[in-house]
C-alpha cells in the first residue's frame, strides 16, 4: 500500500487542488472535505487494489490515524463538538468535481480541464531525476471494461451511457474478436533511448475514450500537447494498429510536434504492397512505393539455377538495392519496422529501442 504521505506529495506536486477548487461553487458553509484529501482517498483506495466505489474512499479517509483525520480535516470542529466526515458529504464534494470537470455535452471523451488535471497527475508521479533521462514513449490501447450493465437492445439506458461496445483480443483458440462493453485506455510509457540508460517504465501520460471512437485519435492530443508543457518529443513506439491510420490522424501531427515514429507496418502493408505515399517492406528491407513489382517479388536463387539465371538474379538484385529508401540503407537488413506518411523519414539523431508494446 502506498503511504499517505506519498500520495500527498503527488497531489500536492501536480498543483491540480487548488486548480479543481477554483472551479467549484462556493456554498454558504465551508464544506469540511477538501478537493485535496479526496484525491488523497481515491489515490489510497485504488493503491490498497480496492474497488473504485466511493464508499472505499469514505472508509480508507475515515479509517487513518486519528493525527492524520485532524489534520486533513476529517474530524473537524463543528460547533464545539468533533465531527467526522460523513459519506453524504464525500458524495457532495466528489459530485461537484465531477460536475466541474465534466462536458456540457458529453461525447466520450474527457473535456480539456480534465485532460489536463490527469496529465499533471501522471506527470507529478515521474520522480525529479527521470523527468529527463529519456523522451521516448510506447504507446499503446488496451479494454476497460465498465462497471455497468450494457443498456438493453437500441437503448442508451444504463449507468454509463458514454460507454459503448467494442472488440478486445482474447486467448481463446478462435481468431474472433470478443465483444465488451467499455472503454479504451491509451497510454504512453517511458522508454529508454537507443543506447541511453536504463529508465524505470512509469506511465506519464494515458487517456480514456469511448469504444466508439478511435482509441489512436483521441490519444493523439494528449501526446501532442506535450511540446507546450516543457516535455520535447522523442521516439514514439507503436505497433501496426498505429501505422494503419490515415497521415493526418497520427503521423502528420506528432511530426509536426518533432516526434519520431517507430511503428511496425500493418499486416495489410506488408509484402510487395505499398501505403499510401509510404514505404513498402519486402524481404527484410524498405523500398519506395514506385519500385516494380518484379523486384520486390524477387526470391532467393535456386539451386539449380544456370550461369545465365545467376547473372540475370544479380542483376536484378544490384537494380533493387538501389531502389532502397535512405532509412533502410542506413539500418541492419533485417530491420522491420516502417512510419507512414512518408516514403523517406528524416534520419534521426537518437532513436529509442525499435520495440513496440504489444496487446
Amino acid at each position: 500500500m502506498i503511504p499517505l504521505a506519498a500520495s500527498g506529495e503527488i497531489t500536492g506536486a501536480s498543483g491540480v487542488a487548488p486548480r479543481i477548487e477554483a472551479m467549484l461553487p462556493i456554498g454558504v458553509r465551508r464544506r469540511q472535505l477538501k478537493v485535496r484529501t479526496l484525491l488523497a482517498g481515491m489515490c489510497l483506495a485504488q493503491a490498497d487494489h480496492r474497488p473504485a466505489h466511493l464508499t472505499r474512499v469514505h472508509r480508507a479517509l475515515t479509517r487513518l490515524s486519528e493525527d492524520d483525520q485532524v489534520r486533513l480535516d476529517i474530524l473537524a470542529d463543528w460547533k464545539g463538538r468533533p465531527h467526522r466526515l460523513t459519506y453524504r458529504q464525500t458524495e457532495r464534494t466528489f459530485g461537484l468535481v465531477v460536475a466541474a470537470l465534466a462536458k456540457d455535452e458529453p461525447d466520450g471523451l474527457p473535456s480539456g480541464d480534465l485532460a489536463g488535471i490527469c496529465d499533471s497527475l501522471l506527470e507529478a508521479t515521474i520522480p525529479g531525476e527521470f523527468k529527463d533521462a529519456s523522451a521516448s514513449l510506447a504507446v499503446d490501447w488496451t479494454d476497460l471494461e465498465s462497471f455497468s450493465r450494457p443498456p438493453p437492445h437500441g437503448t442508451s439506458d444504463c449507468a454509463d451511457p458514454e460507454a459503448s461496445w467494442g472488440h478486445r483480443k482474447n486467448n481463446l483458440l478462435r481468431t474472433q474478436d470478443e465483444l465488451f462493453y467499455g472503454w479504451y485506455l491509451s497510454a504512453g510509457i517511458m522508454m529508454r533511448d537507443e543506447g541511453g540508460p536504463a529508465v524505470p517504465e512509469l506511465a506519464r501520460r494515458a487517456t480514456v475514450s469511448s469504444c466508439r471512437l478511435d482509441p489512436v485519435r483521441a490519444f493523439a492530443p494528449a501526446l501532442t500537447a506535450m511540446p507546450g508543457q516543457g516535455i520535447p518529443p522523442g521516439d514514439i513506439l507503436s505497433d501496426s494498429g498505429y501505422a494503419h491510420r490515415d497521415a493526418a490522424a497520427w503521423a502528420i501531427p506528432l511530426r509536426a510536434g518533432g516526434a519520431q515514429l517507430v511503428q511496425d507496418l500493418h499486416p495489410h502493408d506488408r509484402g510487395p504492397k505499398g501505403t499510401h505515399q509510404g514505404a513498402v517492406i519486402s524481404n527484410g528491407s524498405l523500398y519506395c512505393p514506385q519500385t516494380p513489382r518484379p523486384l520486390l517479388e524477387l526470391g532467393p536463387l535456386a539451386r539449380t539455377a544456370t550461369t545465365d539465371q545467376g547473372t540475370d538474379h544479380d542483376r536484378k538484385t544490384a537494380e533493387l538495392a538501389v531502389l532502397r529508401t535512405a532509412s533502410s540503407a542506413a539500418s541492419p537488413a533485417t530491420t522491420t519496422t516502417a512510419t507512414t506518411a512518408s516514403s523517406a523519414p528524416p534520419p534521426r539523431a537518437r532513436s529509442a529501442a525499435r520495440s513496440a508494446p504489444h496487446r
